[in-house]
């Protein structure tokens, strides 16, 4: 049985300029009972994004006119209420970490997984977003395992999930490359993270969920 989602006027808000990604998610999430409204351009959603009271927004990156971000910026970022998840391509994780950092309850990458998507929408829908405790001086949020890092992994993992290569992270610690990888290994294994967009989602999400 599809499960629907109640307490909103609006349940899904997507936000892209590409009409095959609208009709592609509006599809999917309509056949699970969703209620959705689509917007073709950041402008027009943020002409309407008051008087809307959508359970979760769906915003891409890069659209014409308002990109993502400054779209998230002018309807308020965290202080939305509805949560906000990014949709972003495989290179935009850095986008997607800045977005997080100024209120984006998550992201989810192109090409779309609809389990995925169907996930990320329901954990939208269900939980407000809300600031992120900090810890280790201000630097990243308080997130499930940081304790079991050392400090050298917490400088590096500072540099990955800000979408630093491995020679860039090298560069501005000091520290070869070589090294910086043998770092990524050991916190990849320490919080269980299969790759890069798990590491951002387990910092910048995982203590929101409540």
């Amino acid at each position: 049985m599809n499960q629907s989602f109640h307490g909103f006027d609006l349940d899904v808000v997507i936000v892209d300029d590409d009409a095959a990604v609208r009709d592609s998610l509006s599809i999917l999430l309509e056949m699970e009972g969703l209620k959705v409204r689509t917007y073709e351009s950041g402008d027009a959603f943020v002409l309407d994004a008051a008087r809307l009271k959508p359970g979760c927004v769906l915003l891409d990156v890069h659209m014409p006119g308002r990109s993502g971000l400054e779209v998230l910026d002018a309807i308020g970022g965290g202080s939305y209420p509805a949560p906000v998840v990014i949709i972003s391509g495989q290179g935009d994780i850095p986008m997607a970490v800045h977005a997080m950092k100024n209120g984006a309850f998550d992201f989810i990458e192109k090409p779309f997984d609809a389990p995925i998507v169907l996930k990320r929408v329901r954990e939208a829908i269900a939980k407000a977003s809300r600031a992120a405790p900090m810890t280790m001086a201000g630097r990243l949020p308080a997130f499930p395992g940081h304790e079991s890092l050392t400090a050298r992994e917490v400088d590096v993992l500072e540099h990955i999930v800000a979408g630093a290569s491995n020679k860039e992270a090298g560069r501005l610690l000091g520290i070869s490359p070589r090294t910086i990888e043998v770092h990524r290994a050991r916190i990849m294994e320490k919080l269980k993270a299969r790759n890069t967009a798990e590491l951002v989602r387990l910092v910048y999400r995982e203590t929101v969920r409540g």
